[in-house]
C-alpha cells in the first residue's frame, strides 16, 4: 500500500507544471509583519518620550510643571543590578501666543547616588510618585528578540525544500530514474493489444508466475530472468510490456536505456544497481528497459576503442542480472529493434533467457488492430475494416493507429457524421506516402513526362506474367514523387520467387524505357527505380543465390542495419576478381530487365499512348480502367465527372483488397514487396 501511495504522489508531482509559490509569499508576509512588530515592541512604546536631563527635570519640578496625580503618578523605575533610575511621566509645555499648553511625555535617567533626596523633593513639590521594579531583564530580552527568531524559523521553512532538492541534485545523481507506474494508473491489458497473438501467448506464463509464483516453484520450474522483445518500430513492444503489468496487477518500473549514461563517470553503473534494489523492495514487479541497445551494445566495438562509461554500465547490468534470483518475483523485460548490435553476453541463457519476436501484423492482425483503435472513433455503418486491413500490407500497429486518427480528422474537416471507407483509404495513403500536392504547379511538359513514365510502369504490370495485379496509377504529386503506380498483392507475401523478382525488375525499368521510346531522351525521375532495382539485383546475386554463374554462395555478411563500430573493421571475404564478377552479374540482370521492358513497350506503343493520354485527362485511373484500355483500346467505364482541382482525391469504384505503392524515392516495402515508382 505504501508503494502505491508513494507512486501516486510521484506521478502527481512529476507530471504537473511548476505553479506559483503562494505558500512562500504568505510565509514571507508573516515574517515581515512579525519583524515590524518586534521593532514596534522594542522602541514603539517609548519612541515618543522626550529625554529630559536631570537638571531640567528639577527646574520643571520647581516651576510646578510636572503633571501627575494619584491615578497617574510619576513612575520611578528601579532596575536590579544597575546604579541608575528612570523617571517617566509628563510635563506641561507652555504654548506660544494663543496656542494652548500641552502635555509632553518625558523620560529622565538619573544615578541613584545623585538623586538621594529625590523622594523628599517630589513630596515637597506635591508630585505623587510610585516605584516600579524592573528585574526580569532576560525575559524582556527574549520577548524583544522573539519575533526575529520566528522570522528566521519561517525563512528556514520556506527554503527547506529548496535545500533538500539542492542536496538531492548534487549527491543523488546516481539514483535510478526508473518511473513506477502504479497499479491503479495502468489500465492497459491484453484486450488493448492486438495483432501479436503469438507474443501474447509467450508472455502469458509470465503473468501467471507473477500472480501465483508458488505454482511454478513447487514443481521446481524457473521462470525466465529476462525477456527481450524484438521487432520493428511501432509493432507494440512497449504496449505489450505494459499489458503484462496490467494483467499481473504488479508494480511496473519503466526506464529508457539512454537514462543510464550521463556526463559523470560511473553514474550508469550506480543507477543500474539502484534500479535492481528498487525492484527487490517492490517484488513482485516488472522492470522494463526500453531501447536497451543504447546501453547494451557490443563491448569493444566502438570507434576509437569504445565508450568506457557505456561499457561500465553494461558490465553492471550483466552482473546484476546474473546474480538476480527469479524466485524474488522480479522480471526484467527489455525492448529493442536492433538486436544485431547487442552484446552476446547479454543474450545468453541466464540473463535474457527468452527472445520474443514482435513482427509486423498479418492481414488478420491488422484487422484486429484497426478494430481496437476504431472503438475510440465513430465509423460509418458501411465501413468494412477487413477491406482496409487487406489494403495496408507492411503497416505497423502505430501506423494503423495513425491511419484511424488521420481518417477521423479528415472526416471532421469534411463535416461528416462518421468515417467512411473513402477517408480511411485517403488516410492510408497519406500516412505512408504523404499528402497529395495538388497545389504543385507542374508545366505541361512535366505532366506529360510523368504520364508516360507512369504509363510504362502500369502497362508492364498488366502485360507481364508473375506480377501483382495493378490497382491504381496517378500523376498527382504525393510526398516527394510526381506520380505513383500501385498494385495489389492478392495475399500477404513472405517470400519471392525468382520469376517474380525478375518481373519486378522489368516493371521498375518501365518508366525510364517509356521516356526513351516516346521522347528520345531520359530524365532523372527514374533515380528511385534505379536504386531499388540495383538493390534487388545485388541481393539476388549476393544473398539469395539466384545467379547461375555465382552459385548458391553468400558474398559478404548482410545486415539490415549498419553497425559502424563492427563493420568499419570487417574485411571483405571475397577477392577482387569475385567482386568484379558480382558487378557483372548485377549489371546483366539490370540490362536483361531493361531489354525486356523496351521490347514489350515498343510492341505495345499504341496502348502506351492511350494510357498516357487518359492519365493527362483524368489524372488517376484504377486497374480496371487500365485493363479496359489494353483489351478494348478505350475505357468502358471512365472516371465520372471532371478531374478534381484541389483537395478531393478520386477514388476507385471497387474497394481495394491490398495496396502496395512505392514512389521513386522510397525503399522497398517490408516483407520483400516493392513498388513501381514515379
Amino acid at each position: 500500500m505504501s508503494s502505491d501511495r508513494n507512486s501516486k504522489k510521484d506521478n502527481k508531482s512529476g507530471g504537473s507544471e511548476p505553479s506559483f509559490n503562494w505558500r512562500g509569499v504568505v510565509l514571507i508576509a508573516i515574517a515581515l509583519a512579525l519583524l515590524g512588530l518586534a521593532v514596534l515592541f522594542r522602541g514603539g512604546a517609548y519612541s515618543n518620550l522626550e529625554d529630559v536631563p536631570y537638571n531640567r527635570f528639577l527646574e520643571l519640578l520647581e516651576n510646578k510643571e510636572i503633571v501627575a496625580d494619584n491615578k497617574n503618578p510619576l513612575q520611578i523605575v528601579v532596575e536590579d543590578g544597575r546604579a541608575t533610575q528612570t523617571l517617566r511621566g509628563a510635563y506641561l509645555k507652555q504654548g506660544a501666543g494663543a496656542t494652548a499648553a500641552q502635555q509632553v511625555p518625558f523620560r529622565t535617567t538619573v544615578y541613584a547616588s545623585v538623586a538621594k533626596n529625590l523622594e523628599d523633593r517630589l513630596a515637597a513639590a506635591g508630585v505623587p510618585f510610585a516605584f516600579r521594579m524592573d528585574s526580569n531583564l532576560m525575559a524582556q530580552t527574549l520577548i524583544g528578540f522573539l519575533p526575529i527568531a520566528v522570522f528566521l524559523v519561517i525563512l528556514y521553512l520556506l527554503f527547506r525544500q529548496q535545500i533538500r532538492m539542492a542536496g538531492k541534485g548534487a549527491l543523488n545523481f546516481g539514483k535510478s530514474k526508473a518511473r513506477m507506474l502504479a497499479r491503479d494508473k495502468n489500465k492497459i491489458t491484453f484486450k488493448d493489444v492486438a495483432g501479436v497473438e503469438e507474443a501474447k501467448d509467450e508472455v502469458t506464463e509470465l503473468v501467471e508466475f507473477l500472480r501465483d509464483p508458488k505454482k511454478f516453484q513447487k514443481l521446481g520450474g524457473r521462470i525466465p530472468k529476462g525477456v527481450l522483445l524484438v521487432g520493428p518500430p511501432g509493432t507494440g513492444k512497449t504496449l505489450l510490456a505494459r499489458a503484462i503489468a496490467g494483467e499481473a496487477d504488479v508494480p511496473f518500473f519503466s526506464i529508457s536505456g539512454s537514462d543510464f549514461v550521463e556526463m559523470f563517470v560511473g553514474v550508469g553503473a550506480s543507477r543500474v544497481r539502484d534500479m535492481f534494489e528498487q525492484g527487490k523492495k517492490s517484488a513482485p514487479c516488472i522492470i522494463f528497459i526500453d531501447e536497451i541497445d543504447a546501453v547494451g551494445r557490443h563491448r569493444g566495438h566502438g570507434v576509437g576503442g569504445g565508450h568506457d562509461e557505456r561499457e561500465q554500465t553494461l558490465n553492471a547490468l550483466l552482473v546484476e542480472m546474473d546474480g538476480f534470483d527469479t524466485q524474488e518475483g522480479v522480471i526484467i523485460i527489455a525492448a529493442t529493434n536492433r538486436p544485431d548490435v547487442l552484446d552476446p553476453a547479454l543474450l545468453r541463457p541466464g540473463r535474457f533467457d527468452r527472445q520474443i519476436t514482435v513482427n509486423l501484423p498479418d492481414v488478420k492482425g491488422r484487422e484486429e488492430i484497426l478494430r481496437v483503435h476504431s472503438k475510440k472513433v465513430k465509423l460509418a455503418e458501411a465501413v468494412d475494416l477487413q477491406v482496409v486491413a487487406r489494403g495496408t500490407p507492411g503497416y505497423s500497429g502505430a501506423e494503423l493507429a495513425n491511419v484511424i486518427n488521420e481518417a477521423a480528422l479528415l472526416a471532421a474537416r469534411r463535416g461528416l457524421k462518421g468515417i467512411t471507407l473513402k477517408e480511411l483509404e485517403e488516410a492510408r495513403d497519406k500516412v505512408r506516402w504523404g499528402k497529395e500536392r495538388r497545389s504543385l504547379a507542374l508545366s505541361e511538359k512535366e505532366k506529360t513526362n510523368t504520364a508516360y513514365h507512369e504509363a510504362g510502369h502500369a502497362l508492364l504490370l498488366e502485360l507481364l506474367p508473375h506480377t501483382e495485379p495493378l490497382h491504381k496509377v496517378t500523376i498527382i504529386p504525393r510526398g516527394p514523387s510526381l506520380g505513383s503506380t500501385m498494385w495489389l498483392p492478392e495475399e500477404d507475401k513472405y517470400t519471392n520467387r525468382k520469376n517474380e523478382l525478375v518481373a519486378s525488375l522489368v516493371v521498375k525499368m518501365g518508366g525510364r524505357v517509356a521516356e526513351e521510346i516516346v521522347f528520345g531522351d531520359v530524365t532523372n525521375g527514374a533515380s528511385g527505380d534505379i536504386k531499388m532495382a540495383t538493390n534487388v539485383a545485388r541481393r539476388m546475386v549476393c544473398e539469395w543465390g539466384m545467379s547461375e554463374k555465382m552459385g548458391m554462395v553468400e558474398y559478404g555478411e548482410h545486415e539490415d542495419y549498419v553497425f559502424l563500430g563492427r563493420d568499419i573493421s570487417r574485411a571483405r571475404d571475397y577477392s577482387e576478381a569475385t567482386a568484379e564478377e558480382i558487378d557483372l552479374e548485377v549489371r546483366k540482370l539490370i540490362d536483361d530487365a531493361y531489354g525486356i521492358a523496351k521490347r514489350t513497350l515498343t510492341e505495345n506503343r499504341e496502348k502506351l499512348e492511350i494510357i498516357a493520354k487518359a492519365l493527362l485527362e483524368y489524372e488517376t485511373l484504377d486497374g480496371v480502367q487500365i485493363r479496359d484500355i489494353i483489351e478494348h483500346g478505350r475505357m468502358l467505364n471512365p472516371p465520372p465527372g471532371p478531374p478534381p482541382s484541389s483537395g478531393e482525391k478520386m477514388q476507385p469504384e471497387k474497394p481495394p483488397k491490398q495496396v502496395v505503392v512505392a514512389p521513386d524515392v522510397t525503399p522497398p516495402l517490408p516483407g520483400g514487396l516493392s513498388g513501381a515508382p514515379a
